[in-house]
């Protein structure tokens, strides 16, 4: 295992960040008052302003023609279907220079949940296909993945929405929460119950539909604001009487967490490259500040204590990315897939990012409460990452059980 960039990879990150720099940041200059005021960047009823999604449309289509958009899509899709290593290896770049900003999380590496060709996709029919990867490709459309439900979270086994076959047709009713672009997506990635016994055996019985949004019957009831926010990017859908053609089936009947998976490792992988990243860019900032802020005749980062939180975020980081480069590795050197390593690498990797970014907060004093920094944004969101994609306790419960199974690897 060699863990140093590789030179290919090394030019994609720099022509990356040239893409920042030179499309992304004036952007982002130029709109500042839109973007970093959150009364201006939601309307009242807490949704994305419309001029921020038409920013963000932007640089999602600016960035597929500069071919960085697709870079981890499958082939079969049109992606060039770089693997995970280089997944971990380009979020941590992106981020550890990018931290934080409005226009570059989410837009220019996608989600496999909101935007580009995620390897859910990868299910959907040659009709499907052909009628809609086009917008997808390009940044002009963007997904929402509709698997979560008020009473169906870390066990997603709760869903209650239920589908039901007329005809040549899917008959869809329930409700779905916490659903992230859910207010902005063309098409969502719908979850449903269509064999009820299954599903009590937990052996199947859920499917997933590809629907487009605008389909009568879908509305989007609300956003919800999270950790004070005025606004939010997840929201509530209402399902009444949905009607999806079988066309739009995404893969098997009856086996939906097939599709769904396909989806989350990568999500959860991705995510930590991100934390990675990002807890370098807080620590940088903080050592930084260190060697400047004087107190009692000397710089803040002569005494001890503030060594030691230094010293504590740099191990920190050394092991969250030497984990996830590891785990990346394993995925692309295995046929089976690693999930007990991808959930030690999300649970370890989203709270090692709310320690570092609360240590350099702390390093900061004052001034590191401001919102100026950028450091409270990613404080702020370094918390929510320990939710989504599984929270924390269900990942040690993933950990532990494959332990009590006997995989005691760590190869």
């Amino acid at each position: 295992m060699d863990f140093r960039t590789p030179e290919d990879t090394q030019e994609i990150i720099n022509g990356l960040k040239q893409f920042v720099e030179k499309v992304v940041i004036p952007l982002e200059e130029a709109n500042k008052e839109r973007l970093y005021n959150e009364r201006n960047y939601y309307t009242e009823d807490g949704r994305r302003h419309p001029e921020v999604e038409r920013l963000r449309k932007m640089v999602r289509m600016e960035s597929a023609k500069a071919g960085f958009y697709n870079m981890f899509g499958a082939q079969e899709l049109g992606g060039e279907e770089f693997g995970p290593v280089t997944a971990v290896l380009v979020q941590e770049a992106l981020n550890k220079h990018f931290a934080n900003r409005k226009l570059v999380d989410t837009v220019v590496i996608p989600s496999p949940f909101t935007n580009g060709l995620t390897p859910v996709l990868t299910g959907l029919g040659d009709l499907a296909k052909e009628k809609y990867l086009d917008g997808i490709r390009s940044g002009e459309k963007t997904l929402c993945f509709g698997l979560t439900e008020p009473d169906a979270g870390s066990d997603v086994w709760g869903i209650k929405t239920r589908a039901v076959k007329e005809g040549s047709e899917w008959v869809i009713n329930g409700t779905k929460q916490w659903i992230t672009n859910a207010a902005h997506a063309d098409y969502c990635m719908l979850f449903a119950v269509t064999d009820p016994d299954l599903k009590a055996q937990r052996k199947g019985g859920i499917t997933c539909f590809f629907v487009e949004t605008n389909t009568p019957g879908f509305h989007v009831d609300s956003v919800i604001p999270i950790l004070g926010s005025v606004g939010g990017d997840t929201g509530i859908i209402t399902l009444d009487n949905v009607r999806v053609p079988e066309e739009n089936v995404i893969g098997e009947v009856d086996q939906g967490f097939k599709s769904a998976m396909r989806g989350i490792n990568t999500g959860r992988l991705g995510m930590s490259g991100k934390c990675v990243g990002s807890a370098q860019w807080a620590l940088n900032q903080a050592v930084s500040y260190a060697n400047i802020r004087k107190t009692f005749g000397k710089v803040i980062g002569d005494y001890q204590i503030i060594q030691n939180m230094l010293a504590e975020s740099a191990m920190d980081i050394y092991a969250a990315r030497n984990m996830a480069l590891h785990c990346a590795w394993k995925i692309e050197n295995s046929q089976k897939t690693p999930q007990k390593e991808i959930s030690m690498v999300k649970a370890f990797c989203t709270e090692m990012m709310g320690r570092v970014y609360d240590r350099a907060i702390q390093i900061h004093g004052g001034v590191g409460l401001s919102n100026e920094l950028r450091l409270v944004d990613g404080y702020l969101e370094a918390r929510r990452m320990r939710i989504p994609d599984g929270t924390s306790e269900i990942h040690r419960r993933t950990i532990a059980k494959s332990l009590l199974k006997g995989d005691l690897n760590f190869q």
